[in-house]
């Protein structure tokens, strides 16, 4: 069965139907599932690697009630709490990651939305940035209303982020301070504005793998183009701080899945991914994961450049 439907998303590109993607899902051995992931990434993916980094500009005390983040309110973590960054310090990290190679750099900052004061800061740095390289800019910033966007997009933001989370069956047992809905109209309104959107989520959080193949199917609905890839790192304070670890099988699976239902994403590996052995991060690349994001990951850390850079090239990427 595999093989057939290999065969033919290699010649079409549009990747397993719902119920084609559970049914493999069930019967497919691991091995199995990366090989035909493998060479779909492969037939339809560029070989040069897509990197960007973030800086976490405005930390903490965020109204939203997620029960994954450190930096909710309602949650005692311990996270690091400040307002938004003066600009030398967010122009000073943008430009070491330009010097590094890394192709984008995203402001991403806490709680429900920006206000409009913090929205024009952001478009100063933005100039100041500009003006001395050529690094992509992109924006994580919550529920960002149009008028904003717009703003943002004419000073250089180019892609704006807003993760799902998750599938929409499951995403109301871990938030209840806004829906999904809300995300999805903030990333119609950037594409309106003119940017490309980037929507994903975390897997590991006590979801089905049914409900991860809902969650890609939603990305595939949205035609989202770049999707990261998280997987929870259990907080103390959080309320799935004891929430089982996700194992390597079972995020190598993910991928895979996800590559064989999105040929054509960038699959992005963002937050929770230092603890993986270095064997795991190279097979996850090869089936499917073809950007990431490289550096410290807001309240937890990540990988050093140098290291993910290496597993890359490794897995057959140029960086």
């Amino acid at each position: 069965m595999l093989e057939e439907i290999l065969k033919r998303i290699l010649e079409t590109g549009c990747g397993l139907e719902i119920d084609e993607a559970g049914k493999i899902a069930s019967e497919a051995s691991t091995d199995e599932l990366l090989a035909a992931a493998e060479s779909v990434t492969r037939h339809f993916q560029p070989v040069k690697f897509d990197s960007c980094s973030i800086i976490n500009a405005k930390s903490g005390r965020c109204p939203e009630n997620c029960k994954w983040c450190a930096q909710s309110a309602h949650y005692h973590t311990g996270a690091a709490e400040y307002q938004l960054l003066d600009s030398e310090k967010m122009t000073k990290a943008a430009l070491m990651c330009h010097e590094r190679g890394i192709g984008r750099f995203s402001f991403v900052t806490s709680g429900r939305r920006l206000n409009d004061a913090e929205v024009d800061a952001i478009c100063d740095c933005c100039d100041e940035i500009r003006s001395r390289c050529s690094i992509s800019l992109c924006m994580s910033s919550g529920l960002l209303n149009g008028p904003q966007l717009e703003k943002l997009h004419r000073h250089g933001v180019s892609r704006y982020h807003c993760n799902l989370e998750t599938a929409p069956s499951f995403f109301g047992t871990l938030c209840t301070t806004h829906d999904q809905s809300q995300k999805i109209a903030t990333l119609k309104a950037a594409l309106d504005a003119g940017m490309d959107i980037c929507s994903g989520g975390i897997i590991g959080m006590g979801e089905t793998m049914e409900q991860r193949i809902e969650f890609a199917f939603k990305i595939k609905e949205l035609a989202i183009g770049s999707v990261p890839v998280n997987v929870l790192n259990p907080i103390k304070g959080t309320p799935l701080e004891a929430q089982p670890l996700l194992g390597d099988e079972e995020l190598l699976r993910t991928v895979a899945l996800f590559r064989l239902i999105l040929p054509k994403v960038y699959l992005r590996f963002a937050g929770g991914l230092a603890r993986f052995s270095d064997e795991t991060m190279v097979k996850a690349y090869r089936a499917g994961i073809n950007s990431a994001i490289i550096g410290d990951m807001l309240t937890t850390a990540g990988a050093d450049i140098s290291s993910n850079v290496k597993l890359i090239q490794e897995a057959g990427y140029e960086f």
